[in-house]
């Protein structure tokens, strides 16, 4: 790769270079270049208007026979966008412009125009003073009115701006000032009324959502007792029922038989002859079911125990009197 970046190349030592042809090249040969259009123009054969700025790949020509100070002038070859006609066109050193040859016309520019008008009317006049001196003293004398109508134009212009001078711009400024302010007041004070309303509003808002939780649970009930007149039984209000258990139709009609009392009321005891010691013994029981030791209804419960041990005792007498 380093072999093809050589800037020096090989000469053989018979190497002669006067041998070596010269190209000979026309003085009027083309190149192609790529540029702009100098201005606006219209194409003859189609109308189509060209814009300043538009790109061209251009054939470049030096004129023969012309130039200006000795600086070559340049003709360039462009064809129409449209129906590819050949517009020419050449520089122009001396207005350092350019100028349309063939195939378009130039678009209208009025300052170009006016400078042109200028040069030739400046050119007419100097040839009419060259051999006309009365007419030299003609155009001193307009050009003297001209200058002095400039002149009291101006004076004008002084003393309207001496007129206007009197009016006091830093009062003015100052009012302005004063005015603006007042009006940002006024702005500021209507916010913050706005901004009150707002806030009394919510106040209020949340005030009424206050009371009304705090009247439920604070409403005072009638006493039932305090009731005197046998008509205010009827502006009571109504009391919720207390809850119960509800009862079947067959515990209504039947009775519960979970509960120890009505069990005990079904037994019946037998009746025995009656001897000392179970007396005794009934006595004690009775005098501590009156003291309240034992629950009542477990009476009849003792007295069947009772009565079942003395059956016991009474059939181990008989086993013993038997042996």
């Amino acid at each position: 790769m380093s072999e093809r970046k050589v800037l020096n190349k090989y000469y053989p030592p018979d190497f002669d270079p006067a041998k070596i042809p010269k190209l000979k090249l026309p003085k009027d040969r083309q190149y192609v270049v790529r540029l702009m259009a100098p201005f606006n123009m219209r194409c003859k054969t189609c109308g189509e208007y060209i814009y300043k700025g538009k790109k061209f790949n251009a054939r470049k020509e030096t004129v023969q026979n012309e130039s200006y100070l000795g600086l070559p002038i340049f003709r360039f070859y462009i064809k129409c966008t449209r129906c590819l006609a050949e517009i020419t066109f050449k520089t122009d050193p001396e207005n350092t412009d350019y100028t349309m040859e063939h195939g378009a016309t130039r678009n209208f520019q009025a300052e170009k125009l006016l400078e042109e008008e200028e040069k030739r009317m400046q050119k007419e006049r100097e040839e009419e003073e060259l051999n006309n001196p009365m007419k030299v003293l003609e155009n001193r004398t307009k050009d003297s009115k001209l200058e002095m109508e400039v002149l009291e134009n101006l004076q004008e212009l002084k003393e309207l701006n001496q007129r206007q001078a009197n009016v006091d711009f830093e009062a003015m400024l100052k009012q302005y000032k004063e005015l603006e302010e007042e009006q940002r007041r006024k702005e500021q004070e209507e916010d913050e009324q706005e901004m009150k309303a707002m806030l009394e509003q919510a106040q209020n808002r949340r005030l009424l959502e206050d009371s009304d939780s705090d009247e439920e649970p604070t409403k005072i009930r009638p006493n039932p007792t305090a009731l005197t007149k046998p008509t205010d039984i009827l502006q009571e209000e109504p009391q919720p029922q207390s809850k119960r258990p509800r009862t079947e139709s067959w515990e209504r009609s039947v009775g519960k038989l979970s509960t120890r009392a009505q069990l005990a009321g079904l037994v019946a005891p037998r009746k025995q002859k009656a001897d000392p010691a179970l007396e005794n013994g009934r006595e004690s029981q009775g005098s501590t079911a009156s003291t309240g030791s034992l629950p009542a209804p477990a009476a009849p419960a003792a007295a069947a125990t009772s009565s079942l041990g003395l059956l016991g005792a009474y059939s181990d007498s008989e086993d013993s009197t038997s042996d």
